[in-house]
């Protein structure tokens, strides 16, 4: 079994370094643990640092410490280890799904309409605002360097105060982009409100579909926000949605107007 997974010739072994050698031993020595350790716990039983794994598990053959893993799940036929690895297997497919599901069922919701409007106002504005809080700051900056790059006017801002005191000066012909994934930032629902008084044109990206920002803003892109969140105790859900739309919008904004 050892020469199967450990496909290296005596030359190849020659080559390998000390440490190398090392874990090598060290792996032979402990392979039935070996299926049920990531590279960090490896790394830490062993005391090597996880670039020395990576660099022999191509010295001898394996693409990856995982596939190495699986390699040795098979070779031992342990029922235990396949079930623990099929299980995380399972969670790392859902995963995947979810962001799929984000992805897809947000896109599907895209109204064409809606985004000419959109597209529309942007290219009318004589300025653009864009105003966000928390994750929604990176799609933020993004789009405003997209539109800048496009020639438009355009900045971000994230600060609470700085938000509410544009909010009372923004000019008609202007235009202020929220990006909030449940629409109810408290400063970004009232710089909505300010702009809705003023008739200053306003573009809400959120995946609160009853928010408040969705139904003061004048026009709304809606995305698609699963039920599920693999950090429950923290405030940090997926803005997936929110950068589809994202892109989505500036993708069409340059396929119209450029």
């Amino acid at each position: 079994m050892s020469d199967i997974i450990f496909n290296i010739t005596n030359d190849q072994y020659q080559t390998l370094s000390e440490s190398e050698r090392y874990l090598l031993e060290y792996i032979y020595k402990n392979m039935e643990y070996i299926p049920n350790m990531s590279i960090v716990k490896l790394s830490e039983e062993a005391n090597v640092s996880t670039a020395t794994i990576v660099r022999l598990m191509k010295k001898i053959g394996h693409a990856g410490f995982t596939s190495f893993k699986y390699d040795i799940r098979d070779k031992l036929n342990s029922p235990n280890d396949v079930e623990t690895i099929d299980e995380i297997d399972t969670e790392i497919k859902h995963a995947i799904k979810k962001n799929e599901d984000e992805v897809m069922n947000t896109i599907q919701i895209l109204n064409r309409g809606t985004i000419e409007d959109a597209i529309q106002k942007i290219y009318d504005a004589e300025k653009i605002y864009i105003f966000a809080r928390g994750f929604s700051e990176m799609i933020a900056n993004e789009m405003t360097v997209k539109l800048q790059l496009l020639g438009k006017n355009c900045e971000m801002h994230d600060d609470p105060n700085i938000i509410r005191v544009i909010s009372r000066k923004l000019r008609e012909k202007e235009l202020a982009i929220f990006i909030s994934l449940n629409g109810e930032t408290q400063e970004l629902v009232e710089a909505c409100k300010n702009f809705k008084i003023k008739s200053v044109s306003t573009i809400t990206l959120t995946a609160g579909v009853d928010s408040t920002l969705a139904k003061l803003s004048e026009i709304t892109f809606l995305g698609y926000k699963g039920s599920q969140s693999f950090f429950p105790d923290y405030e940090v859900r997926s803005r997936l949605p929110l950068q589809v739309i994202s892109r989505i919008l500036l993708d069409a904004y340059v396929i119209r107007m450029c």
